[in-house]
């Protein structure tokens, strides 16, 4: 137990040692950690407070001081700029929250608006539709839209209309079938196969093939015979060298025994072309039916008026006259004042035949010449004998060509009685002695020549039949003077003025290349004159398929203001309408006598209009339409101007009127592109036909401007200026503005021509920017100055006419610097 005891004595005071120890250790780390902080700072703080306040070295020193040392200077310069950075963009986030509150709030009114505006399209569709209806329904009213009549055609076997009283008493109304030629029958025209006929053998080869190749040129020849509205049947001219045609009696079965005679021959004309002035008049004393005869050779009691046709010689069988060769119509007064070289055949009566004439040089032999014959020989004589004129009369021939009886024959070869001409004012042109001899082969060769070379044809004989004299008005282009007047035929031609002189050779120049100067042309008048007679309106243009070329529009096509401002020019109030096609339906059959007369006798003027769907007795290719770089063009006919107020003004029958622009381009992309955005905006325009005359395509990446309108590109065959004037199916209006792509017009300068189909330009015309023009290329001069050398051949005369004086527009306030003042030309 002691032994316990005393160990536990002895083992248990290291084990309070340990344990006053470890609490020693435990105060003296509680002392260290709390307390000597606290005395260290109090110590610390002592000392600061003793030194004052310049030597403070542990607290926070006022001013910055604790900045004065280096390496913390730039440390506070940093502090300081982040802080204002800090506050800039404070301020500057705050006003980026405002706007964008700003903007939120329209936004929102955007919406609003958009939304408001939808509902007034809306509405604003409606009520274009609702007023497109009755626009509609109004126009059905006023002008209702006529279906084609039906056409009625006979039987095979029609009987046809009652016989007339008499082979003379034919006329149209009684002998012609209008039931086969309605207005919207296109004048189908049949030709009878030349070789199928039993006196085929005996027709003139040279006739024959220029009558054939004249019909496959003409647009109206049909190869159905059922739909026909004429039949034409070539009779003559006959060889020289033949055989006699066969008898009256034979010839009458020959024709009766005709496909589509049907029993009377109604519809038919019996065509006899003359190439000599000897020509058969086999047809006479045959009884024709209700066939009409066409040919250069009538005898009066043959001539049905109003009925057969009196048709020009065919001088020019397979050729062409030569221009070039032709004399120039300036000047006026010649070297002759007049000439005529000829040598009467007198009547060679037989005594042979006792019964009455059956043919017709027996009839024609059977009557003496006039006495007048002999007066004129004295007078012209006299006149020639005065020497107060130079003129050339013949009255006996070295070589006298064959020619009827009572006649006067033609003298030596056509080469020599030209040189004759071409240096003759006036050309004598005398009619048979016989006075029953309306119209002969032989005078119609004197004023085919005289025509042809620019001699001013002067007919004596008022009884003469000229050709076509239903259409024609001969007095215009001939002087025309009764044989009994021969005495006073010196003072008439000497009191002629040189305009008027001049005016009736450009008028027989114009017959004369319109009607007659070549196989076509003599073809197509006899054609003219029958579709003319019965009132058929001419066969309209072939439209040319346009190939678009397709493209993409870009941006919406601004306004220029100053193309669009109108200036001081007042053009009234402007419609704007959306494009609409004008009505040609209704255009194209109003026919009027005036028309007739205009289009038969109108000479070349400065500006000859073409129509869309011609009126013109002539071929529409005939017509001619002669403009530089922009002109306005009138399609049909059409009165021009658009609106109420011009429908009134005008009387027009069309209320109103759209115009398309053909604009012509050739590889210069930004200038077209240009002047396709200046169209923006512009009154009355339908659409915009662009002619790519470039081989090469638009570029893949150009942007065609957005005008609100139709563009339509139209690809060419070929590079050529005249592609502005072909009739493009795209072309919905009458009314054609051809404009080049550099040509600068002002929306009222357009305006002002469309209104009045009058045409001006401003002095700025030239494109200076344009990349490639023709005037660019000094070639290109020399070719014009020998296009208008040709134009002058072509006319007879320099149709440029020089100015001296100074022009300005009233209109458009013309503002020309005087020292740019030049002297225009004008055709």
């Amino acid at each position: 137990m002691q032994r316990n005891g005393g160990g536990a004595g002895a083992g248990g005071q290291p084990w309070v040692l340990r344990r006053v120890r470890l609490t020693w250790l435990s105060f003296m780390l509680f002392f260290i950690l709390v307390f000597f902080p606290l005395i260290a700072h109090y110590y610390l703080t002592t000392i600061d407070e003793a030194g004052g306040p310049e030597k403070h070295i542990f607290g926070p020193r006022p001013g910055g001081e604790l900045c004065e040392v280096k390496h913390v200077q730039d440390l506070c310069r940093i502090r300081e700029s982040v802080s204002e950075e800090l506050l800039q963009l404070e301020a500057k986030r705050q006003e980026l929250n405002g706007e964008i509150s700003r903007l939120n709030m329209r936004i929102e009114a955007c919406k609003r608006s958009i939304d408001s505006a939808k509902q007034d399209l809306l509405q604003l569709k409606n009520v274009i539709s609702q007023t497109e209806h009755s626009y509609k329904e109004l126009m059905a009213q006023n002008q209702p839209k006529l279906s084609l009549p039906v056409r009625l055609l006979p039987d095979k076997e029609d009987p046809g209309l009652p016989p007339p009283k008499s082979a003379r008493s034919c006329r149209l109304r009684s002998c012609f079938d209008y039931a086969r030629c309605p207005l919207t029958s296109g004048f189908p025209v049949y030709v009878y196969d030349t070789a199928s006929y039993p006196w085929a053998d005996f027709i003139d080869p040279l006739v024959k093939q220029a009558f054939a190749a004249s019909v496959k040129s003409n647009i109206y020849i049909t190869d159905n015979p059922s739909v026909a509205c004429l039949y034409l049947v070539l009779v003559g001219e006959l060889q020289e060298e033949s055989s006699p045609p066969p008898p009256p009696s034979e010839l009458e079965k020959q024709l009766k025994a005709l496909p589509y005679w049907r029993s009377d021959g109604h519809n038919h004309v019996l065509v006899h072309f003359s190439r000599k002035s000897m020509t058969q008049n086999f047809l006479y004393n045959v009884s024709t039916g209700r066939a009409a005869v066409a040919q250069s050779t009538f005898l009066e009691q043959q001539y049905r008026e109003g009925f057969d046709l009196v048709v020009s010689p065919l001088v020019h069988a397979l050729s062409e006259p030569n221009f070039l060769e032709v004399p120039p119509q300036v000047p006026v007064k010649r070297k002759y004042l007049f000439t005529f070289q000829g040598e009467r055949v007198e009547s060679l009566k037989s005594s042979l035949h006792e019964g009455p004439p059956q043919t017709f040089e027996e009839e024609m032999e059977g009557d003496p010449p006039a006495d007048y014959d002999d007066r004129i020989i004295g007078t012209l004589k006299a006149v020639q004998d005065s020497h107060l004129d130079q003129v050339l009369v013949e009255f006996t021939c070295k070589n006298p060509r064959p020619s009827l009886p009572t006649e006067w024959a033609l003298c030596g070869e056509r080469e020599d009685r030209l040189e004759v001409l071409k240096v003759s004012t006036f050309g004598l042109v005398i009619a048979p002695g016989d006075g029953q001899l309306v119209a002969s082969a032989g005078c119609g060769m004197r004023l085919f020549e005289a025509l042809e070379v620019g001699t001013i044809p002067v007919v004596l004989g008022d009884h003469s039949r000229l050709p076509y004299h239903q259409l024609i008005r001969w007095s215009e282009a001939a002087i025309i003077v009764p044989k009994p007047r021969v005495t006073e035929l010196h003072f008439l031609l000497r009191s002629l003025s040189d305009n008027d002189m001049l005016a009736m050779r450009r008028q027989g120049r114009f017959l004369w290349e319109t009607y007659f100067s070549t196989s076509e042309n003599v073809l197509n008048t006899l054609l003219a004159c029958i579709r003319t007679s019965i009132q058929v309106p001419a066969a309209p243009i072939k439209e040319e398929p346009a190939h678009e070329i397709p493209h993409k529009a870009g941006k919406l096509a601004g306004t220029d203001a100053n193309l669009a401002d109108n200036g001081d020019l007042d053009l009234g109030p402007v419609e704007t309408e959306p494009p609409y096609a004008s009505p040609r339906f209704l255009r194209n059959f109003t026919y009027t006598a005036s028309e007739t007369y205009r289009a038969w006798n109108r000479a070349p003027g400065p500006f000859h209009l073409f129509p869309h769907t011609p009126l013109d007795p002539v071929l529409p290719s005939e017509a001619k339409f002669l403009g530089s770089g922009t002109g306005f063009r009138p399609i049909g006919g059409g009165t021009g101007g658009s609106g109420k107020e011009f429908q009134a003004a005008l009387g027009g029958n069309v209320p109103r009127e759209q115009f398309t622009v053909v604009m012509l381009t050739y590889e210069r992309e930004e200038v077209l592109m240009n002047s396709l955005e200046r169209l923006n905006g512009l009154p009355y325009l339908n659409k915009v036909v662009v002619v790519w005359n470039s081989p090469k395509p638009p570029s893949d990446d150009l942007l065609w401007p957005d005008i609100g309108l139709p563009i339509v590109v139209v690809r060419t065959e070929k590079n050529s200026l005249n592609n502005r004037f072909l009739p493009w199916d795209v072309v919905e209006t009458e009314a054609i503005l051809s404009i080049d792509d550099d040509a600068h017009l002002r929306h009222d300068e357009i305006m002002f021509g469309f209104r009045s189909v009058t045409v001006t330009s401003r002095w700025t015309f030239r494109c200076p920017g344009c990349p490639q023009a023709l005037s660019h290329d000094d070639s290109h001069f020399h070719e014009r100055h020998k296009c208008i050398n040709f134009f002058v051949k072509v006319y007879g005369y320099m149709p440029l006419l020089y100015t001296q004086f100074r022009v300005d527009s009233v209109l458009f306030k013309t503002r020309l610097p005087h020292d740019k003042t030049k002297c225009f030309k004008f055709i």
